[in-house]
């Protein structure tokens, strides 16, 4: 009698190895875009969007001619041939938070700014006072220091008379063109030696103007031009990068367009960071 290898029932699984496992589905984002099959009713359509209904989450699929219907979120779905469970999309983090300020100081977060101090640090011009901002804004916040105009170096004396600084209330002042023998190094050794002993610092950077400080490479440029003696240095500039240079809306323009390129102390000359920095450390010492 021949032996009957497959036994009496073919389809009992029972003690059989000849059946396959069933497949598992595997965890698949619903992207939107994605291409996907609902087994049960066959309907195959791109991912549209993933909401929440009824207290549950769907996605809703459209076909090629642009109609769509909803299933509930999780398995029956194929993709590629593949059994999936629709799983919601995975949401981009928000960005994280700077660690360092503009100045390349340790970031603090959530803190409110201080009540100011009776220090002050004076610059001599609006563009000054915006760089300064642009890349110290934070740290000077932070330790309730405010940063205010003079208007010109030859103003300093009269201010420093009027602001009568004093233990608690110091000034330091950041001077364009401070070098040896200027007219500006002048008029701050005399508004230094007028003041109490230890309450006004006054420093500078070698510059003109304060626009050289930035980098030259942020505007284009290898190095800042000379400017020839009689005209005006900021026209003179403009003229020289082809910006135009008719009058101080022109200026005011071109200033904007290079505050514009500073992103952090990095692109900014050493010798105006190193004043800053020390000015800084003075009035809040």
């Amino acid at each position: 009698m021949t032996q009957d290898r497959y036994g009496s029932d073919v389809l009992g699984g029972s003690g059989s190895s000849h059946h396959r496992p069933a497949r598992t589905s595997r965890p698949q984002p619903a992207e939107t875009g994605l291409v996907v099959e609902e087994v049960t009713t066959g309907w195959v359509g791109a991912v549209v969007r993933v909401e929440k209904s009824g207290g549950m989450h769907v996605v809703v699929l459209e076909d090629r001619r642009g109609r769509t219907r909803t299933f509930p979120l999780g398995p029956g779905f194929w993709v590629d041939g593949e059994p999936v469970a629709l799983t919601a999309p995975v949401r981009a983090t928000a960005p994280a938070r700077p660690t360092r300020t503009a100045s390349g100081s340790v970031a603090v977060h959530d803190a409110k700014a201080r009540v100011a101090r009776g220090s002050r640090i004076w610059v001599e011009g609006r563009h000054d006072a915006e760089l300064v901002e642009k890349v110290w804004g934070d740290d000077l916040r932070l330790e309730g220091v405010v940063v205010e105009l003079l208007d010109g170096v030859d103003n300093l004396p009269d201010a420093i008379r009027e602001f009568a600084p004093g233990p608690g209330r110091r000034v330091g002042v950041l001077v364009d063109h401070l070098v040896a023998g200027s007219k500006e190094s002048r008029i701050a050794a005399d508004a230094v030696r007028a003041a109490p002993a230890g309450s006004v610092l006054v420093l500078g950077h070698p510059y003109v103007d304060v626009w050289q400080a930035v980098r030259p490479e942020r505007v284009g440029l290898a190095a800042w031009p000379t400017i020839e003696r009689g005209t005006e240095w900021k026209h003179g500039i403009l003229r020289e990068l082809g910006w135009p240079a008719a009058d101080q809306a022109d200026v005011a323009h071109a200033w904007k367009r290079i505050l514009g390129t500073v992103r952090s102390y990095a692109d900014l000359e050493p010798s105006l960071l190193g004043r800053v920095e020390e000015l800084i450390d003075f009035v809040t010492a």
